[in-house]
C-alpha cells in the first residue's frame, strides 16, 4: 500500500510538472509587435543594417523618376549654321529665345549643345510640337500609377515585400537601358511608361519592409531614412547628367546599371517582413526572422515563444483567401477603411502634383538648370531632417497639413517673381530672381515634408493584411497627380505664373482634406482590418468615458 501510494504521488508530481510546462509553453503567445518591443529591441544593429540595405533602393527610384529633368529638357540656345545663307537667321537677335526658331528654315540653324543633348533637340519637340515633350513624363507617371496597384497587390498577396522590391529593381534596370535605344518619341514614351510601371514597386515596398521590423517609436524616423537615399539619388543626377550632357542616351545607360548591381551584391542580405510571413500563415519563418534579428542584437527569444496571428483563417486557408481577393475586396468593402483610403488618395493627388511638378518646373525658373536642380535636391536634406524631428514632436495630421499649406503659399508667392517668356533662356543666370529661387526652394522643402509624411501616415492608418495595397493606392493617387504635372510644366514655358498658381491651390486643398484623417502617432501597427476596427472602437469608447 505504501509503495502504491508513493508511485501514485510520484505520478501526480510528474503530471503536475508536465502541466506547468505545458501551461508555460501555451501562455507565451505574443504578437510580432510585442516580440519586437520586448525581446528583439525597438531598434538594434540588425534592424539598422536591414533598413540601410532596403533604403538603398530609393536611389534608383529617384533617378528613374527625375531623369527627365535633363533628358527631356528644352535646350537653352541655338545658333546659325556657318554656311547658312538665310538672312532671317543671320539677322535674328533672339538666339537665346527658343520660340524664335519657329520661323526659320530647317537646316539653317542648330542647337548650341548639339542635337543629341536632349530628346527635344534630337526630335525637334519645339514650336507646334512642344507639347509632345510632355507625353513621356506623363506616361511615366501613368505607368507608376498602374504599377503601384499591381506591385501593391503582388507584395501583399503573393511575392511578399522582399521579392517584389527585387523584381522592381531588375525591371527598372532593363527598361531604363531599353529607353536609351529609343529611335523616336513614341517608342521613348512607351518605354518611359514601362519604366514608370517597373519602378513603382520600389517605394511602396521599401518603406513597408523597413518599418515593419522596428518598434513603434522608430517607425517615423525609419520612414524618413529612405528619403535620405531618394535625395542622394536626386543629388547624383546633376553629377551624372553634366558629363553626359552631349548625349542623353548615356545618362539612361548609366542609371540602368545601378539597380542591377544592387540586386546582385546587396539585396540577398535583406530579410522578408515577419509580419507579412505571419499573416500568410508562415509563422515558423516569421519566428526565424525575429530570432535572427534578436541574435544579431545580442539577445535571445524564449524557447516557448509562439506568434499570435490575429487574422482569422478562412475556408481554404489564409493564403488561398488572401490570394483570391488580392486584399482589395476586404479594404474597399470595409466602410471605415474605404472612407479613410479615399481621403488619403484625395490628399495624395494634390501632394503628388505639387511635389513632382515643382521638380519638373525648375526649367521655368530664371536660373541655370543644373544649379536649380542642385538647389532643389539640397532642400530635400533639411526637409528630411525637419520631418524626422517634427514626427517625434507633433502629430502626423498637423505636420502634413501645415507642410501642404506652406508649400501652397510658397507657390503662390512665386507668381510675383515669375518673369515668363520675357526673360530669354540664355539670360537666365543673370536675370534670375534670387527671391523666386529661395521661395521656390522653401515651397519644395515643405512639399517634400508633406510627401514623406504621407507615406508613414498611410503605413500607420491600415493593418498588415492590406498595408501594401493601401500604400499602393496612396502612391497611385500621388502618381495620378504627377502624371498631369508635366502638361502644366509645358504650359508654364509660356506662362510660369499659371503653373505656380495651380500648384499653390492644389497643395492648400490637400492640407485641408487631410484634417479629416485620424491621428496615428504612437498607435500600434495592427495586423487585420477586424482587429484594427475593434481596437479603435474600444479606444474611442475609452476616451469618451474619460471625457464624460
Amino acid at each position: 500500500m505504501e509503495e502504491a501510494a508513493q508511485n501514485l504521488g510520484h505520478g501526480n508530481k510528474q503530471l503536475a510538472e508536465r502541466a506547468v510546462a505545458s501551461s508555460t509553453t501555451r501562455n507565451l503567445e505574443l504578437t510580432v509587435e510585442a516580440v519586437v518591443e520586448e525581446y528583439v529591441g525597438s531598434m538594434g544593429w540588425s534592424q539598422f543594417l536591414h533598413v540601410f540595405l532596403v533604403s538603398i533602393a530609393w536611389v534608383f527610384d529617384s533617378q528613374n523618376t527625375l531623369v527627365t529633368i535633363f533628358s527631356d529638357a528644352q535646350p537653352t540656345s541655338w545658333r546659325c549654321i556657318n554656311n547658312s545663307s538665310s538672312s532671317l537667321c543671320m539677322s535674328s537677335s533672339s538666339r537665346g529665345d527658343v520660340s524664335s526658331v519657329c520661323g526659320l528654315t530647317p537646316g539653317t540653324w542648330e542647337w548650341v549643345g548639339g542635337h543629341e543633348s536632349s530628346i527635344v533637340a534630337e526630335w525637334g519637340l519645339v514650336c507646334d510640337r512642344r507639347f509632345l515633350a510632355a507625353i513621356p513624363a506623363s506616361l511615366f507617371f501613368i505607368g507608376s500609377l498602374l504599377g503601384s496597384a499591381f506591385f501593391g497587390c503582388l507584395a501583399d498577396a503573393s511575392l511578399g515585400r522582399k521579392r517584389t522590391v527585387l523584381l522592381s529593381c531588375i525591371l527598372s534596370s532593363a527598361t531604363a537601358f531599353l529607353t536609351s535605344l529609343s529611335p523616336n518619341i513614341w517608342i521613348y514614351a512607351l518605354l518611359r511608361f514601362a519604366n514608370g510601371f517597373s519602378r513603382s514597386g520600389i517605394g511602396i515596398c521599401c518603406i513597408v519592409l523597413a518599418t515593419e521590423v522596428v518598434g513603434r517609436k522608430w517607425r517615423g524616423p525609419v520612414s524618413q531614412y529612405g528619403f535620405f537615399f531618394f535625395t542622394a539619388g536626386f543629388l547624383s543626377l546633376p553629377l551624372i547628367a553634366y558629363p553626359t550632357r552631349a548625349n542623353w542616351t548615356n545618362l539612361y545607360r548609366i542609371i540602368s546599371l545601378l539597380p542591377l548591381s544592387y540586386s546582385v551584391l546587396f539585396f540577398p542580405f535583406v530579410s522578408e517582413s515577419p509580419r507579412w510571413l505571419l499573416v500568410r500563415g508562415r509563422s515558423k519563418e516569421a519566428l526565424d526572422v525575429l530570432k535572427t534579428f534578436a541574435r544579431r542584437n545580442g539577445k535571445t527569444l524564449p524557447e516557448n515563444l509562439s506568434l499570435a496571428n490575429p487574422s482569422e483563417p478562412k475556408e481554404g486557408g489564409e493564403n488561398e483567401a488572401l490570394t483570391r481577393t488580392c486584399t482589395k475586396e476586404s479594404l474597399w468593402r470595409t466602410k471605415w477603411a474605404a472612407k479613410r483610403m479615399i481621403t488619403v488618395m484625395i490628399a495624395g493627388f494634390g501632394v503628388g502634383f505639387v511635389y513632382y511638378g515643382v521638380q519638373l518646373n525648375v526649367e521655368n525658373l530664371n536660373f541655370n538648370l543644373y544649379f536649380s536642380v542642385g538647389i532643389n535636391a539640397l532642400m530635400e536634406i533639411p526637409a528630411i531632417v525637419f520631418g524626422t524631428i517634427l514626427l517625434g514632436l507633433t502629430s502626423r495630421r498637423l505636420l502634413f497639413s501645415l507642410s501642404a499649406f506652406l508649400a501652397g503659399i510658397s507657390c503662390l508667392l512665386c507668381i510675383i517673381f515669375a518673369h515668363g517668356k520675357h526673360v530669354k533662356k540664355a539670360e537666365k543666370s543673370s536675370a534670375g530672381s534670387w527671391a523666386q529661387l529661395i521661395i521656390e526652394g522653401i515651397g519644395f522643402m515643405a512639399a517634400s515634408i508633406a510627401f514623406d509624411v504621407l507615406y508613414i501616415y498611410c503605413v500607420e492608418l491600415f493593418p498588415t493584411n492590406v498595408r501594401n495595397f493601401a500604400l499602393s493606392q496612396s502612391r497611385l493617387s500621388l502618381m495620378l497627380g504627377a502624371s498631369i504635372a508635366p502638361l502644366l510644366v509645358a504650359a508654364g514655358r509660356l506662362s510660369p505664373s499659371l503653373s505656380f498658381l495651380i500648384f499653390g491651390i492644389l497643395s492648400i486643398f490637400s492640407g485641408v482634406v487631410s484634417l479629416w484623417l485620424p491621428e496615428t502617432k504612437n498607435a500600434p501597427l495592427y495586423d487585420s482590418l477586424k482587429q484594427q476596427e475593434e481596437e479603435e472602437k474600444h479606444k474611442a469608447a475609452g476616451q469618451g468615458n474619460m471625457q464624460a
